[in-house]
């Protein structure tokens, strides 16, 4: 069985997309349509040299799901998965891929997350890092131990969790992880913390602009970040949207679940390397690869 997975943010590059752009008319008019919706010329950027504008959230996340979905177009009836499922913002992009949302209303949702993320990270600032080395309910037990916000957000793989917090929190959890073990504790250059209570701010603002997004029947069960199971039903996937910025990305057992599904094969949708990389550390024997014109 196949999956198509879409990354997350922090696989964006300079140029990304311009390929595209330039081989393929589809592509080109959907980058075309994307510039119109936005109401500026995020190719500008995309297709540029300068990293550190592509960087910022609200940039980056339109332009990693744009060149997600726009490739997932691209691929016509080579995109055939038996199901689909994606990292945190890659789940936007799969939803828009697997037709349970449309690309505009896609687009203009992952436009209000973004910005709604920025502000939630000015009004709240914080950050994360990258534990490696431990096992998940170590680092579990020890961020409830703290007093500070600190919580685990992002299951990338056995031995990798990212936590998310107040910058005191997660220094201190930093701290307290290295003593307990852990090879590493990275902070990531990252603006604020995603996926953790801090971006309360940000679901309310995003809820609504959910719960008016039309949301239909799809071509295939899609895993989804909060509850790491399959889905078909359109309720069920906003209920999981509004809660996904506050709750962790549970990407390990979504790759843990597929497998159980009988996952033979997963092809990732988007920018990088990523996903494949997380599923070799799962099992092996699963064929990666990237999508391709």
């Amino acid at each position: 069985m196949k999956g198509f997975v879409f990354p997350g943010q922090g696989t964006q590059f300079p140029g990304m997309g311009k390929d595209l752009y330039e081989s393929s008319t589809i592509a080109k008019e959907i980058f075309l349509h994307a510039n119109s919706i936005l109401k500026y010329n995020i190719t500008d950027i995309m297709f540029g040299e300068d990293a550190e504008a592509l960087k910022a959230t609200e940039v980056t996340q339109p332009a990693i799901f744009i060149h997600s979905v726009i490739l997932a177009k691209v691929l016509a009836d080579k995109f055939n998965p038996n199901f689909v499922g994606g990292h945190s913002l890659g789940e936007f992009s799969a939803l828009v891929a697997a037709e349970y949302i449309d690309f505009e209303d896609g687009l203009n949702l992952v436009k209000k997350r973004a910005d709604a993320m920025q502000k939630a990270c000015i009004k709240n600032p914080s950050t994360m890092a990258a534990i490696i080395g431990l096992e998940n309910n170590i680092v579990e037990d020890i961020c409830d131990q703290i007093n500070k916000i600190v919580v685990p957000a992002n299951y990338n793989c056995p031995g990798q969790l990212v936590i998310s917090g107040s910058f005191e929190g997660v220094d201190i959890a930093c701290e307290k992880l290295i003593d307990a073990g852990a090879r590493r504790a990275l902070k990531l250059q990252v603006g604020g913390a995603f996926h953790s209570p801090l971006m309360e701010p940000a679901k309310k603002e995003l809820e609504k602009a959910i719960n008016e997004t039309n949301i239909k029947k799809g071509l295939c069960p899609i895993f989804q970040n909060v509850t790491a199971t399959s889905t078909t039903s359109p309720d069920l996937i906003q209920e999981n949207l509004i809660k996904q910025l506050t709750s962790p990305v549970k990407w390990t057992h979504i790759m843990q679940n597929m497998i159980k599904a009988g996952l033979t094969e997963i092809i990732e949708v988007g920018p990088g390397k990523v996903i494949q990389g997380l599923f070799r550390k799962i099992d092996r024997n699963i064929t990666t690869s990237s999508a391709s014109l």
